[in-house]
């Protein structure tokens, strides 16, 4: 009979004779282990995104398919099959944003070729579609890393907290790269692309934007610098018993239907300075299509010296004027409204009611145009009535200021691109001026440029009456002709005759 082993006897052999059970295998040092929980995410992380990580999203009338890749730059790249592809420096990130275009939508094309208007608005639908897109995917992605980095995890330790674990630190890691690309985020990239494939040629054959910028500036300054040499070569030669204008005179400048022309801000700055311009009034049409994107083209005008006076024209939008309202030294005119400026000049105008490149509205025509000349008119004898009169009517077109004959003593308007000056049949003086902008945009549309025009107006500063008016003319668009005309009113001088000076064209 085999007597049992007491137990302190029993405890010391196994102390003695037995190993513990943990120094038989090798602990993993923990350097190694969290070395090893990283490329396990990482890893997981990126089949996650490859398998389940991309979007489709509709980009304006294309079609295109979003997704995220590990990267150690960052940055965008646009894949444009079968032409190539260009990189932008968009962000700095351990991400990078793939956008392979995959076809154009046949039907979001055909609207916009049938619907014009739809193209000033086309702006923000992309910015919308990419903003929607770029959610979709962030929202995808997060679920990609964190499904692909918890099943890689459960697959190497089986154990479902550690593979948790992978899960989450993949999401914070996507959540940290997400943060550092918002903070690095360059939106001038677009301006400095690098292109690939067949798309390799698209800078030697385009140009670089920037030069044409360049030698556009060059342009501008030749053609204000050519204003000012004009001016004061008349000024010098040209002798005007008639009238003279004296340092008290008021000056206006009447501009109209710029049209997206950036010449056209030299050249106002220009004669701001050459002529000592106490406000300019400018009849509408500044812009082409009234979009959100044009609204930058209006940054320069606080900066052109003088009160910038302004009511809305046909290619002016609702959102074009909201925009000049907030701009510093201008006045935006509508409803009759009137404002007060260069020591009491008094100046009423009213909008265009018509918003012609928007298609799905059916124009008013010329009715429409007298319902708002009918407006400002009796805005005028308000005024008028109130001890306050006005001096200038303004309003882009000359079927609605015409509404304002008898109620004021002068009368602008733009819109036709042909200057005229008339006397109406109760003696208010209508002066049409022609496009500031020599007709912008639509310059290129004929084989002869529209020439530039605008016109100085010379006001006695206690009756605010018109006295005589320089029209200045320049080349259109690639030209270099000048050419300055002073008229009297009839009342001046009956038989005067406007003296010129012109400078040989060139191109």
């Amino acid at each position: 009979m085999v007597r049992a082993l007491p137990a302190r006897l029993l405890h010391r052999y196994r102390s003695h004779h037995l190993a513990p059970t943990s120094t038989l295998a090798h602990a993993p040092h923990p350097w190694a282990r969290s070395l090893g929980l990283i490329v396990v995410v990482l890893f997981g992380a990126w089949l996650g995104l490859l398998v389940v990580g991309d979007v489709r999203a509709p980009v304006g009338p294309v079609d295109t398919t979003m997704t995220l890749r590990p990267s150690f730059a960052g940055g965008t790249k646009i894949n444009v099959s079968p032409l190539g592809a260009l990189e932008l420096d968009s962000h700095v990130a351990p991400i990078r944003l793939d956008v392979d275009v995959d076809q154009l939508d046949a039907d979001r094309a055909s609207a916009l070729v049938n619907h014009p208007e739809r193209i000033s608005g086309l702006q923000e639908q992309i910015t919308e579609d990419v903003v929607d897109g770029t959610l979709d995917l962030a929202v995808r992605s997060c679920v990609a890393v964190v499904a692909g980095a918890t099943a890689l995890g459960l697959a190497v330790y089986r154990r479902p907290r550690r593979a948790l674990a992978a899960g989450g630190l993949a999401l914070a890691l996507l959540t940290a790269s997400g943060i550092t690309a918002y903070a690095t985020w360059n939106p001038k990239s677009v301006l400095e692309p690098k292109f690939s494939g067949l798309l390799s040629s698209a800078p030697s054959v385009v140009g670089d934007a920037r030069n044409i910028v360049a030698e556009f500036d060059v342009y501008q300054q030749e053609l204000a610098r050519l204003v000012t040499n004009v001016t004061k070569l008349y000024d010098a030669t040209s002798t005007l018993p008639a009238y003279q204008p004296s340092p008290t005179t008021m000056r206006v400048l009447h501009v109209s239907d710029i049209h997206l022309n950036p010449a056209s801000w030299h050249i106002i700055g220009s004669l701001v300075e050459q002529y000592d311009i106490d406000a300019i009034i400018d009849s509408g049409d500044t812009m082409d299509h009234g979009s959100a994107a044009e609204n930058v083209f209006l940054d320069p005008i606080p900066d052109l010296g003088a009160p910038y006076i302004w009511v809305r024209g046909n290619h002016d939008s609702a959102e074009t004027q909201a925009y000049m309202s907030r701009l510093k030294n201008v006045h935006v005119l509508d409803h009759g409204d009137a404002v007060t400026v260069a020591d009491g000049l008094r100046v009423a105008g009213i909008g265009d009611p018509q918003f012609t490149p928007d298609r799905s509205v059916e124009p008013q025509g010329d009715a429409g145009e007298r319902v708002a000349g009918v407006q400002l008119a009796a805005a005028l004898r308000d005024q008028k009535a109130a001890g306050t009169p006005v001096d200038i009517a303004v309003a882009h077109n000359r079927i609605a200021v015409a509404e304002t004959d008898g109620e004021v003593p002068l009368a602008l308007a733009g819109h036709t691109h042909e200057r005229r000056t008339e006397i109406m049949k109760r003696g208010t003086r209508l002066m049409v001026e022609g496009s500031t902008g020599g007709g912008g945009l639509r310059a290129v549309e004929k084989d002869d440029p529209q020439k530039i025009r605008a016109s100085l107006l010379y006001l006695d500063r206690d009756t605010r009456r018109l006295q005589a008016w320089d029209e200045i003319t320049l080349g259109g668009l690639g030209l270099s002709t000048a050419e300055v005309s002073r008229r009297l009113p009839d009342e001046n001088s009956p038989d005067a005759r406007p003296e010129e000076t012109s400078a040989p064209p060139s191109r």
